[in-house]
């Protein structure tokens, strides 16, 4: 059995919410579920991304996925993204970042 980390959220992950929203998007944080799921399910003209976020001012070693993360995004058949930062989940969605994260 996999073990349980307390759901932590990184510190860019309001940001990168707020940015996803502004794009047209809508946002459910989701890094409660536990087991590896995702931190944020992503709704976006009509498709849903799973997006895990890593805090890309920490250095690699600190953003590497959780044994659970790992698992769960090696057996998911999905959809899924790793992003790091708000042009990364601008992508994933499909939308090119312009200009500064207010």
């Amino acid at each position: 059995m996999a073990r349980r980390y307390a759901a932590k959220v990184d510190d860019n992950q309001s940001t990168i919410v707020d940015a996803l929203r502004r794009a047209g998007a809508s946002v459910t944080p989701t890094h409660a579920a536990g087991e590896g799921f995702p931190d944020l399910a992503v709704g976006f003209r009509g498709q849903t991304y799973l997006i895990e976020v890593k805090d890309g001012a920490k250095p690699p070693s600190a953003r590497k996925l959780t044994p659970d993360q790992q698992i769960w995004h090696a057996t998911w058949r999905g959809q899924k993204a790793v992003a790091s930062t708000v042009a990364e989940a601008l992508a994933v969605i499909g939308v090119q970042f312009k200009g500064e994260v207010s």
